[in-house]
């Protein structure tokens, strides 16, 4: 993964991606102002509405993507993945989704992240891509490998030609979560996957959001794929965090286009 600076922006992209427009973009460079500093692209959070729309607008430019066909959905944490088509309402209402996919050309999709780990989805055979949202609740429902069914039924995909970058998102070591949530997550990954790791202090488990999307991809047939190892808990002058910042904080955004 390369970082890379261009419109005033910094942002990340796979380099073996080069005909692909992506970017998994830092915080750095926008408008936003207080707890929401700088290039927030979350509109629902409380954040001035009219500086959302610059800091996505200084997004689409930056990674050289049409902004007015921009699709994205409201994030709901579930595993549910929207098909973009040809002429889809991009400016209604959202609908509920976790991740999308398309093989429509100049057709940019976006989605905002605040520790939660990104899913970027490349099929350069059928020149089709994907992207999603995996927190806990996705993650141990198999977000990652729902998105791979999604793009075998509906374009012919197969899993060996897929691509898959994952971004930033909390570490495990600062990622602390219930002993309920430990249960989903070994109940469907297995006792050994090891996607929980307990602290040697007092034994409380922590999640890896990182392993655990990994191995839902492996286990779809997914072998290429690259991990973003930022831990945004750690790195809040870079990327937003729901933890670490107690919950009132911006959202960073990630965007790929055919």
């Amino acid at each position: 993964m390369e970082r890379v600076r261009r419109a005033g922006l910094t942002f990340y992209r796979n380099e073996a991606w080069r005909g692909l427009r992506h970017g998994i973009f830092t915080r750095r460079g926008g408008v936003s102002q207080g707890p929401w500093n700088s290039l927030n692209l979350g509109a629902s959070i409380g954040d001035d509405l009219a500086a959302v729309k610059e800091n996505h607008d200084r997004v689409y430019r930056a990674a050289e993507v049409k902004g007015e066909r921009a699709t994205s959905c409201w994030l709901v944490h579930s595993v549910d993945t929207l098909v973009v088509k040809a002429g889809a309402r991009r400016n209604g209402k959202l609908q509920k989704a976790d991740a999308l996919v398309t093989d429509q050309p100049d057709t940019p999709l976006v989605m905002r992240y605040a520790d939660c780990a990104p899913l970027l989805y490349y099929d350069r055979a059928k020149q089709v891509i994907g992207l999603g949202h995996a927190g806990w609740r996705g993650t141990v429902k198999g977000m990652a490998s729902s998105v791979v069914r999604m793009m075998r039924k509906t374009y012919g995909s197969r899993a060996a030609d897929i691509e898959v970058v994952i971004g930033p998102a909390i570490s495990r070591r600062n990622y602390q979560v219930g002993e309920e949530v430990a249960s989903q997550a070994e109940d469907y990954f297995g006792d050994g996957a090891g996607v929980i790791w307990r602290a040697p202090a007092d034994g409380s488990p922590h999640l890896d959001l990182w392993r655990a999307n990994r191995l839902d991809l492996e286990r779809s047939g997914v072998t290429a794929i690259k991990v973003l190892d930022i831990c945004t808990f750690e790195n809040t002058a870079d990327f937003y965090s729901h933890r670490a910042e107690n919950g009132v904080t911006g959202r960073f955004g990630v965007v790929i286009s055919l």
